[in-house]
């Protein structure tokens, strides 16, 4: 019997793509778009960019689509679903007993090793997301669901190139 300091199992994953699935498609009904971290992050980054140069927001096309003039980058849906995600993944975490600090890696990777090679991950990913115009969730989920070409093909892509890598990597986690 397990005590009730252990972590809770996960949830199903037919359950948990179901659900996923559902919130989609109400992300699509509510807001009128899909769900995805890098228009959010994008707000908030020409957000903050507003607080201190202003008139430069206004003189570049892209900043000033998001802030420009009398425009808020703050008042976008997608950051409140940053926000609402963020909080959602704690509350979760605190009632599942998942919280916790940690690094995960495999035994023959140094802690250094870890932790530069995901920083350098991330800024790969985040800059791929914006040359891609989305992440992998607005690219991939929300615009597989809508049927677009480009979308299924750039999660096929993800996909193959995951595959191929993981061998390459794959004995560093055993």
């Amino acid at each position: 019997m397990s005590t009730s300091r252990e972590p809770r199992p996960y949830l199903n994953p037919y359950v948990a793509g179901t659900l996923l699935g559902v919130v989609l498609f109400a992300s699509f009904y509510v807001t009128g778009g899909g769900i995805g971290a890098s228009a959010g992050m994008s707000r908030i980054q020409t957000g903050v960019l507003d607080w201190f140069a202003p008139a430069h927001v206004d003189r570049v096309a892209y900043f000033a689509e998001m802030a420009g003039g009398t425009r808020s980058a703050w008042n976008h849906y997608a950051i409140f679903m940053i926000v609402g995600t963020v909080l959602g993944g704690f509350a979760s975490g605190l009632f599942n007993r998942r919280v916790k600090l940690e690094l995960r890696k495999g035994p023959r990777v140094t802690t250094a090793t870890r932790v530069v090679t995901a920083l350098a991950g991330g800024v790969l990913m985040g800059y791929g997301a914006r040359l891609a115009r989305g992440c992998t969730s607005g690219q991939a989920l929300s615009g597989g669901a809508v049927l677009s070409v480009g979308s299924w093909a750039f999660a096929l892509a993800v996909f193959a190139g995951a595959y191929a890598l993981a061998w390459f990597f794959r004995r560093l986690w055993t």
